[in-house]
């Protein structure tokens, strides 16, 4: 029984030490933050740019009233994209290809919290991804694609979020 225990103890301790290598491939650089602002009057779906793929991103955290930082900043393949806050969406493109994506929330009540998600895009496509906060002892977040029917419904429902990088 000891045994099993060290053993597992180990390989927990191994795992751990694996994890911290996709950040820098999937997140974007430490110390980068963003300003962002929704614009209620946009609630379209823009097309994918000649020979690429769209991405949107939507932020849901639902009727939530939460305090401190609400938002989350999506990386992919190690560069900042944008960033959201509470309800609202905003939309990238990329070239065709495997990406890896990293959502990331930082709270003044909660520890730093990453997602990460993978896709391959294909030329002329549009990809939806979700990210929500799960609102617990310790802030948690996960980002998942989600339907395009939901997406859309959720597109209409929440303004568009506007954002640069904090200088």
């Amino acid at each position: 029984m000891r045994t099993t225990l060290v053993v597992m103890l180990l390989a927990i301790c191994a795992f751990a030490q694996e994890g911290p290598g996709v950040v820098p491939t999937a997140c974007g650089p430490k110390g980068t933050s963003f300003d962002a602002k929704q614009d209620e009057s946009q609630h379209t779906l823009a097309p994918p740019e000649a020979g690429k793929a769209r991405i949107y991103f939507i932020h849901d955290i639902g009727a939530v009233n939460c305090l401190g930082g609400c938002g989350t900043m999506i990386g992919i393949d190690g560069s900042w994209v944008g960033a959201d806050e509470r309800n609202s969406y905003f939309s990238v493109s990329v070239e065709p290809g495997e990406h890896h994506v990293c959502a990331s929330t930082n709270s003044h009540f909660s520890p730093h919290t990453v997602a990460f998600a993978h896709f391959t895009a294909e030329a002329g496509k549009v990809y939806y991804f979700r990210t929500r906060p799960f609102l617990a002892k310790d802030q948690l977040l996960d980002i998942d694609p989600i339907d395009s029917d939901e997406a859309k419904y959720l597109i209409a429902s929440y303004p568009l979020s506007v954002s640069h990088p904090k200088p």
